[in-house]
């Protein structure tokens, strides 16, 4: 299995795998590594380690070398320098005129780029915009414009459950959230109670979502029949969380009754039901023979 090390940059929640070569490295140091966005400055948070070759997406990067003292320097200082670029970014926006909110700017580490993250309802025409930040900070300036999920990722919030956004803390990719798992999940469909810090579904709302699924499929359906250890009845709702069943049965005096059913028994049930129906056609076979 290959060595790697496991980088994070801007504290953000991703953690990105490099080859550290023959270098060994401690949690909390710095490195610089190569990134689609050019040379960066990142934090070690998980030194080397093996790993499968299929946790990997190829091609593995290798690390440039261990942060120096001025490399430290010079990311402090793109680090103090940012108050003032989101100031006159924000003044800049103001005076356009421009419908767009600023959330968030960086420097790369060798200081050739400014990167400013915004959101805006719609397109924004920004080519002017880009002039007035580009004679001031002498760089080349890109504009980037993300969505809601991506801003709560970036600045971080506190979610509903009064802990950190999960986006913000663990979650390296945002993943596919519907509506169609709160309803299975048997939750009230009211967006302001589904809905995260950022407006849209919250992230949670997948994590057990294979498990309802499993459960839903498990589970007999409301409305339909379904045997039990005490005669057939109708399903009139199910817990699955508790894997039990509340049906309405008929007993054998005649009388009905709404009584609960783990999925265990109506399981044995239908599996003894099934031996018995089996047995009596073999009897049949033989009464033919």
């Amino acid at each position: 299995m290959p060595i790697v090390i496991g980088v994070r940059f801007n504290n953000k929640g991703k953690t990105y795998y490099f080859d550290p070569l023959t270098e060994s490295f401690a949690e909390g140091g710095g490195v610089i590594v190569n990134t689609a966005k050019g040379i960066e400055y990142g934090t070690v948070v998980m030194p080397n380690k093996d790993v499968k070759d299929s946790d990997i997406v190829a091609p593995l990067k290798s690390i440039v070398r261990k942060a120096t003292e001025a490399d430290d320097a010079v990311c402090r200082r793109n680090i103090e320098e940012k108050p003032e670029v989101m100031r006159i970014a924000a003044e800049k926006i103001r005076r356009r005129g421009l419908s767009m909110k600023l959330v968030d700017a960086e420097y790369t580490f060798d200081r050739s780029k400014l990167v400013i993250y915004f959101t805006a309802s719609g397109r924004v025409d920004f080519r002017e915009l880009v002039k007035d930040l580009a004679a001031v900070f002498r760089v080349r300036i890109e504009l980037k414009q993300i969505f809601e999920r991506d801003e709560a990722k970036m600045l971080g919030a506190l979610a509903p459950c009064g802990r950190s956004c999960c986006c913000r803390n663990h979650l390296s990719d945002f993943t596919k959230v519907s509506l169609k798992m709160a309803k299975l999940q048997g939750l009230s469909l009211n967006p302001a109670k589904l809905s995260g810090a950022c407006n849209r579904l919250m992230c949670c709302l997948a994590y057990e979502n294979a498990y309802y699924k499993e459960m839903f499929k498990e589970l007999p359906k409301v409305g339909t029949t379904a045997l039990t250890p005490d005669g057939s009845g109708v399903v009139e709702a199910n817990d699955i969380l508790r894997q039990t069943s509340r049906i309405k049965v008929r007993l054998k005096d005649g009388t009905f009754d709404v009584r609960y059913y783990k999925l265990k028994e109506l399981k044995a049930t239908v599996k003894q039901s099934e031996k018995e129906i089996a047995d009596e056609d073999a009897d049949d076979l033989k009464a033919l023979e």
